[in-house]
Parts: structure tokens; sequence; C-alpha cells
């Protein structure tokens, strides 16, 4: 097992161990979007709630292994997280890719949030509308 490997596997350890010493309080609100679908003031606040949780060291933990464009000190040894909704345009797809990976690639160190309650739903829903629109 390579170097880069085991650090990105030591990473998701604390961020599972972490992840089960959290309190409800920390829970997020669902995103929103109106039924044409268009940006609303609710939505960009929970694109920026997203962005708060991927970025935060404690919860989502993003920035452990993925490169962000502007964030600080972001990883290199997982996909850059560009270009999302090219990557991503089925937004259920990339739900299902962080809550659980290994649907898709049964040999990834990604932590599962979803399965293993790392995010409550709304967190990963909040991060997910981050992302895609990366």
């Amino acid at each position: 097992m390579n170097a880069p490997r085991i650090l990105c596997l030591l990473l998701c350890s604390f961020v599972l161990m972490l992840s089960n010493s959290r309190t409800s309080a920390e829970a997020g609100s669902a995103a929103s979007v109106d039924s044409n679908s268009a940006i609303t003031a609710d939505a960009v606040s929970d694109i920026e709630k997203g962005r708060s949780i991927a970025f935060n060291r404690n919860l989502g933990n993003c920035l452990a292994c993925h490169f962000i464009a502007g964030a600080e000190l972001p990883g290199n040894i997982a996909p850059p997280l560009i270009q999302m909704k090219l990557r991503f345009p089925d937004r259920a797809v990339l739900r299902t890719q962080i809550w659980d990976a290994s649907t898709s690639n049964a040999e990834t160190v990604m932590p599962p949030y979803g399965r293993h309650g790392i995010l409550t739903e709304q967190e990963l829903d909040l991060v997910v509308d981050f992302v895609q629109q990366l």
C-alpha cells in the first residue's frame, strides 16, 4: 500500500471518529430551490452552508483529499472537484457517490458519508448542492 493511500485511510478514520461524537445541534437545514429550479436567496444560502460543511475539517473534510478552488490547504490524492455539473449532470448519481462511493468503486478510500452516518441526510444534501455547482 502506498503512502498517499495510507494517509487517506488515516484521515478518513479520523473523520469517522469525529463524526461519531457529533451532536444533533450540528445538523444543517435542507436545500431549497423554487419550482422553476432558479437559484433563490435560500438556495445560495444553502450552497454556502454546504461549502461550510465540505470545508469543515470535523464534518465533510473534503479538503483532506480533494482540491477545491479557493480553499486553503486542499488535498491532492483524490480527483479535483472541478466541472462537477459536467461530470455529474444527474444530482442523484453525485449524491450516491458521496453517500457511499463504494457503490461505484469497491476499492475507494472515500468514507461513506451517508452509510456510516458521518453526515446527516440534510448535511449530505447541502454538500451535494455545493459540490455540484463547482
